[in-house]
């Protein structure tokens, strides 16, 4: 005899505990499936877990302002302890330069402005004064370290940048994604790992349930997809792709953690910073360490790869990313040997992320969220479950999109915006920004 849940959520990286612990909450059997050993175990370990407030678009601005309150009050958001201790937020703020590519920021402050989250304009003495180890003029057009030009900087220095105050990092993603499961299972929620999906079972035109490698089938009404970057893979077994405007795809990245400049600590004195002229974002590291992401410059390949089987190894990328950096921090500490992560984004066309309901009734997906969604898992578990609790309920999401009350900050937004039918948004910084 079958096993039955009344929702089973494929994935239990941090938006699939969430996703899990929001159902729990509304009183559904759930369970969370995850090939992995552990929650936590894939991109989400992986993730930079960088808490920002600032998007490309109001919607993201919006969601990432609601995303803060709860990491600002994780263990009233958790409701319960961890034997493993809980997260802990590090609240530096984010410094982003003004740059042509981002308009000097102009639309984005109008969006902080709409939505009352605070920012400071800093001009280059501000800069200097609050990173005295940066070199605050132009390196850009972002280039290649093979590039003759690449290091070769303008009499003009940047044009200063934005200071957001409401940002910084969680110290141990994977601990955090711990704390949810720990949250969900006392709200009643199951846990299963190292097991995989083969099988996305359906009957009479709705999903029915899954069926797992090692050969049990488990029934539910309600399939989430939160994959991860096997999202696709997830969504082509349930037939759902015909349906979507917006696809996802697996895309390979390195992360660099490298030492802070002698005479500074970074990790005390630094704060997550965002910089288009360099193509580089930076957040502070335990050990006074750097981290180092790419922003997806276009002089860089970008490396679609199958999640089942891709290159592990740092690569050059991970020197022109460091590279970059040195430029604008000339005490760089570059170590003799590559350290840090690399590992997957599940990118939607768009970068945006789909929380939308598919055309197989019954089937749902989070996904495309890699990369910049880490700090919404909490306010996108608790979208998916009132857009599932709406659905089930007999509500016309595609005729009629569902809203979501964002409580911390009270704004109601359209679900809609994150369809999987809606047009590319041309908004978009179509990069890990978002």
């Amino acid at each position: 005899m079958s096993e039955r849940y009344d929702a089973i959520v494929i994935g239990a990286g941090i938006i699939g505990a969430c996703t899990g612990f929001e159902l729990a909450k509304k009183g559904l059997k759930t369970l969370n499936i995850d090939k992995l050993p552990a929650a936590g175990y894939g991109s989400t370990g992986a993730s930079c877990a960088i808490i920002r407030t600032h998007y490309s678009t109001y919607d993201g601005c919006a969601m990432a302002y609601e995303g803060y309150h709860y990491w600002d009050d994780w263990v009233g958001y958790l409701g319960v302890e961890d034997e493993r201790g809980l997260a802990r937020f590090v609240n530096t703020g984010c410094a982003v330069m003004k740059t042509e590519l981002n308009r000097n920021l102009a639309p984005i402050c109008a969006n902080m402005d709409r939505l009352g989250i605070p920012w400071q304009d800093w001009d280059v003495a501000t800069l200097k004064e609050k990173l005295p180890i940066y070199d605050p003029r132009r390196f850009g057009p972002v280039r290649l370290p093979s590039d003759p030009d690449f290091g070769k900087a303008s009499d003009e220095p940047l044009a200063g940048a934005v200071f957001f105050p409401k940002a910084g990092y969680i110290t141990d993603p994977q601990l955090a994604t711990h704390n949810v499961q720990r949250a969900a299972e006392a709200a009643g929620g199951t846990f299963r790992f190292n097991a995989e999906i083969v099988e996305i079972r359906q009957s009479g035109g709705r999903i029915a349930g899954v069926t797992l490698a090692d050969g049990p089938a488990i029934d539910a009404p309600v399939v989430v997809n939160v994959a991860g970057p096997h999202s696709y893979k997830i969504n082509r077994m349930a037939g759902v792709e015909s349906g979507m405007t917006i696809k996802t795809r697996a895309l390979r990245q390195e992360v660099a953690h490298v030492p802070s400049p002698d005479g500074f600590d970074f990790e005390a004195q630094g704060m997550v910073t965002s910089d288009s002229d360099i193509g580089c974002y930076c957040r502070p590291e335990h050990g006074n360490h750097i981290l180092i992401g790419s922003e997806d410059p276009e002089c860089d390949d970008r490396e679609w790869v199958d999640p089942d089987d891709f290159n592990r190894d740092f690569t050059e990328q991970w020197n022109a990313q460091v590279y970059r950096v040195a430029q604008r921090i000339p005490g760089l500490g570059i170590p003799g040997q590559a350290k840090g992560v690399v590992d997957l984004y599940d990118v939607s066309d768009d970068w945006i992320p789909i929380y939308d309901k598919s055309d197989l009734a019954g089937f749902y997906m989070a996904v495309g969220s890699s990369g910049n969604q880490f700090k919404n898992a909490p306010v996108a578990g608790a979208m998916m479950a009132e857009l599932i609790e709406c659905v089930e309920a007999g509500h016309d999401h595609d005729a009629d999109p569902v809203k979501f009350h964002l409580r911390h900050i009270g704004l109601d937004i359209d679900i809609g915006f994150y369809s999987r039918r809606r047009e590319i948004n041309p908004e978009s910084s179509f990069s890990v920004l978002g």
